[in-house]
């Protein structure tokens, strides 16, 4: 049993930042930015650097070169958030397994959310993310914000997919919480996909779900309920581009037990395709 934190968004108090130092965390960067100052929240930038077994016995000299060459990178993150007014504290250690030391420090630094980037592949490889945001997200955490490296984010509008499922009820009052406390947000598209017709009731009923939760909580602001049939994953990233959504909000998946949890094929295929951040809440 994981012993994490379970608040909602709108009560996020620390955020863990895991950057390669790359160009791909640069989107990453900016949303740990945004959700800083939306949330008032403590950010911990983390860069993990990757020590081989076979090299164990070097691992202090490693993470000391690593560390002058990265430095730069994070002071600059740091820079970023501090004129934001977003207290900010760097750490940098090494692991012959990243995806769990990224989990163990976000759990050691009681983060609330875990921000990372992603390298996509392309062709048929495209559908299977990235090895490392695969393993951190099975690992069970239950909020982790994946995010494209050159998206720029407005806050104004995300999309909730729903399969009425315990993981996206979470997920839906995630979205309430979030909308309650994130003043640029003005609207929320609820969407739920049936694969052919005869799913459509079961569909519109995760929607009024979902809607039902959004009316109960007074949040006042625009809602759009949509059920619709196709391949959820296909229909989750092309509702998301139409209608404008910063950021896809989903539930995940794993199998119980497994130290290397298996993400859903719904939600690992909408983080393969979609050019938006995803985020993924778990337990």
């Amino acid at each position: 049993m994981n012993n994490y934190k379970t608040r909602l968004l709108g009560e996020v108090e620390t955020i863990l930042l895991a950057t390669d130092g790359t160009e791909y965390s640069e989107g990453a960067v900016q949303e740990a930015i945004f959700f800083g100052q939306a949330c008032n929240a403590k950010l911990v930038v983390l860069h993990v650097v990757k020590i081989f077994p076979e090299t164990a016995a070097s691992m202090h000299s490693q993470v000391t070169e690593r560390s002058k060459k990265i430095d730069p990178e994070l002071e600059r993150i740091k820079k970023m958030a501090e004129n934001e007014g977003i207290d900010c504290q760097i750490v940098i250690t090494g692991s012959d397994q990243a995806d769990k030391t990224i989990v163990d420090e976000a759990a050691k630094h009681k983060a609330d959310l875990i921000i990372m980037g992603l390298h996509k592949k392309k062709g048929l490889s495209k559908f299977f993310i990235g090895s490392m945001t695969s393993k951190v997200i099975g690992h069970g955490f239950p909020k982790v914000l994946v995010v494209p490296k050159d998206y720029i984010i407005s806050g104004e509008s995300v999309l909730l997919a729903t399969d009425g499922s315990e993981f996206s009820q979470l997920a839906a009052r995630n979205t309430i919480s979030m909308a309650k406390k994130c003043a640029p947000l003005k609207k929320i598209t609820i969407l739920s996909v049936a694969r052919d017709e005869s799913q459509l009731d079961w569909a519109n009923e995760n929607v009024n779900y979902a809607s039902e939760l959004y009316n109960q909580a007074d949040v006042g602001k625009e809602l759009d309920a949509v059920a619709l049939v196709g391949r959820p994953e296909d229909m989750i990233v092309e509702q998301a581009k139409k209608k404008n959504a910063d950021m896809i909000i989903m539930g995940g998946y794993g199998r119980s037990g497994l130290s290397e949890m298996l993400m859903g094929h719904v939600s690992r295929k909408v983080i393969a395709t979609s050019q938006r951040p995803v985020l993924v809440i778990g337990k």
